[in-house]
């Protein structure tokens, strides 16, 4: 069990934050193997351009099962909302030598009062480091820089397109339901329980936060928790939790589509890149059920939309004819 107790001061200063690095090195974990399909298959790619490019640091230090532990410092604490590639690269490079050695060495050994397993580690990791802590920190960069560019970078605006509004709807739910009841949306292991958030897990933490930071992620599919397992540092706790609502990423619709249809309905059936409900599709667009539902009737009486039953839940997806309208924009 992981236990954070965090007051009010703390949760005032927590926030949302999006950072690249952390989805970059999210697929160097066990959890970013899995084969994934539709939108999000570029995820199940990724290690292909390790063996490619010979990225030789990162496959060295790159979890193939659970249980390990990947070093912090190459994804840097974000320091804004939404850090910049670039700038958290500048962030590698700069690490303190001490933290990257005491890193790589959990990363060797573990942490036994975390319950953290050591592991072994490439011999070109340990050659690297031979030459010194900023040696290796500069090296470990370049290479996530090259991993970023052919891996993850041509992806990241349509995932942006995902986080973002995840970003916004919590910001809603938060606004309506208070810190205790957005905490218990993120995940079934996680929950809010009298000042402290707690975490169902292997690992036996218990540290006060000065805040959280809650991170969304298209390539984790689970929910946990990025503690800082350096002493004196006290970086603040990361949630890093699955996007609520991983879908495919509708393009916008055009200027003459929104002009024909008029902007809502035009929203709505460009974003039936996959079958949607009516509620899934007002949260995704902020607007009620029942504005949706109006917007949708219209469009299914157009011919642009046809309507399922599955299960308890009513479908909507686009026709033929509405798939060439959105196509021709």
């Amino acid at each position: 069990m992981i236990q954070l107790t965090i007051d009010s001061n703390g949760l005032a200063r927590s926030r949302f934050v999006v950072s690249p690095l952390h989805e970059a090195v999210n697929t160097l974990m066990a959890s970013g193997l899995g084969p994934r399909t539709g939108p999000y298959a570029w995820v199940g790619r990724t290690r292909r351009v390790l063996r490619r490019e010979r990225l030789e640091l990162l496959s060295g230090l790159a979890l193939d099962q659970d249980g390990g532990y990947l070093p912090d410092f190459l994804s840097p604490h974000p320091t804004g909302p939404a850090p910049t590639v670039e700038e958290q690269l500048e962030a590698v490079r700069r690490t303190a030598p001490e933290r990257v050695r005491a890193e790589l060495a959990i990363a060797q050994h573990g942490l036994a009062a975390a319950r953290l397993n050591g592991r072994q580690v490439s011999d070109v990791v340990l050659r690297t480091l031979e030459r010194g802590p900023r040696y290796f920190a500069e090296r470990v960069a370049d290479e996530l820089g090259h991993y970023w560019e052919l891996a993850l970078a041509p992806y990241w605006p349509d995932a942006r397109a995902v986080l973002d509004p995840e970003i916004d709807q919590r910001g809603r739910f938060l606004a309506r339901h208070g810190s205790a009841a957005l905490f218990n949306s993120l995940a079934p292991e996680l929950s809010w329980v009298e000042g402290r958030i707690e975490l169902e897990s292997r690992f036996e933490v218990a540290l006060p936060a000065r805040m959280v930071l809650l991170m969304p992620t298209l390539v984790t599919r689970t929910i946990h928790v990025i503690l800082d397992p350096v002493d004196g540092y006290h970086r603040a706790p990361t949630l890093m939790y699955p996007a609520a609502q991983p879908i495919a990423v509708p393009h916008a619709p055009t200027t003459a589509l929104a002009q024909l249809l008029g902007p809502t309905r035009a929203d709505l059936l460009a974003a039936l890149v996959d079958p949607a409900t009516t509620v899934a599709l007002a949260g995704r667009h902020f607007l009620s059920p029942g504005t949706v539902s109006y917007h949708l009737g219209v469009l299914h009486r157009s011919g642009l939309v046809s309507r399922v039953r599955s299960g308890r839940e009513v479908l909507y997806r686009r026709t033929p004819r509405g798939e060439e309208l959105v196509a021709e924009g």
